[in-house]
């Protein structure tokens, strides 16, 4: 039996239109992605400022798709990636280009501010 309350927490946390990754699928859909920037947020269920960042990163998904792809990877249920990159606090975005870390930002922002941290990385179109 679920409990409603944890399902509607979880969908919360998930933005809309932002794919999901595992520490399985990480190397095929952020490191082997080539000529578009990836950005990944590492999530949590408990994490309060990761609820207010998925409106922010949805939005940013559907508007920046051709410069921009953006996943998020849950930390609680990926070690793996989380301990690869040092992540030690939620959310934390990595921009990944041609596979490898260009730019670190830890902590929920306002959409112009991150659009503005990530200009500089994201794809020409």
């Amino acid at each position: 039996m679920t409990d409603d309350r944890t399902d509607e927490r979880d969908d919360d946390m998930k933005a809309q239109g932002v794919a999901q990754v595992t520490d399985a699928e990480f190397e095929a859909e952020v490191l082997g992605e080539r000529g578009r920037p990836v950005l990944v947020e590492f999530t949590a269920d408990w994490c309060g400022p990761c609820r207010q960042l998925a409106p922010v990163l949805s939005s940013i998904a559907a508007e920046e798709a051709d410069r921009l792809k953006v996943v998020q990877i849950d930390a609680d249920s990926n070690p793996g990636a989380v301990t690869r990159y040092g992540v030690l606090s939620m959310p934390t975005l990595l921009v990944f280009r041609d596979g490898e870390p260009v730019r670190q930002l830890v902590g929920a922002r306002a959409k112009r501010k991150l659009l503005q941290e990530l200009e500089p990385h994201l794809a020409t179109a």
